[in-house]
């Protein structure tokens, strides 16, 4: 080191030291926001899971199966497989025209009217299966299901309407 650093740095010490605190100052917050986002603490982001008691969606035919869409999720034509299409033709059977569209509502928690309680078996391949309470008819629910909760629910509580 040269006499003239030497008695830049006697003169200046701490600008050395203020520079590698704002780094670490920096660091730091950049790590506690990352270790937040992982644990789902921040109020936005699109990957949280809904805060609603109860969800809607409008189902319809498209390709021969049911799907949905969900803007506010990101998902379109979204469709539902393995054993749960035959699931909502039970539930819509006494809706006209449901191919075309109808409402349902979904919750984790029993609400008024619901009409059918599914009950949650295992997870498999991301997804989950579920069965109606009152039958042995099951069905998949793929991870879609993590835009609306969390974790999977032990319960689900469906109702399915005419759209008016």
């Amino acid at each position: 080191m040269s006499t003239e650093q030497a008695a830049t740095d006697e003169t200046h010490p701490s600008r050395f030291h203020w520079q590698r605190l704002i780094l670490l100052i920096v660091g730091l917050i950049f790590l506690a926001v990352g270790v937040a986002w992982q644990l789902k603490l921040l109020p936005f982001g699109s990957s949280l899971p809904r805060q609603n008691a109860i969800m809607v969606i409008a189902p319809y035919q498209h390709q021969g199966t049911w799907v949905f869409d969900d803007s506010s999720a990101g998902l379109v034509q979204e469709p539902f497989v393995a054993g749960v299409p035959e699931m909502i033709d039970v539930i819509v059977a006494d809706i006209p025209d449901a191919d075309e569209g109808f409402r349902l509502l979904f919750s984790a928690k029993p609400f008024p009217k619901f009409q059918k309680k599914l009950i949650w078996l295992r997870g498999d391949q991301g997804g989950n299966y579920y069965r109606f309470e009152d039958s042995d008819m099951e069905g998949w629910i793929c991870p879609a299901m993590f835009k609306y909760y969390e974790t999977a629910p032990k319960e689900l509580y469906v109702k399915a309407e005419p759209m008016k």
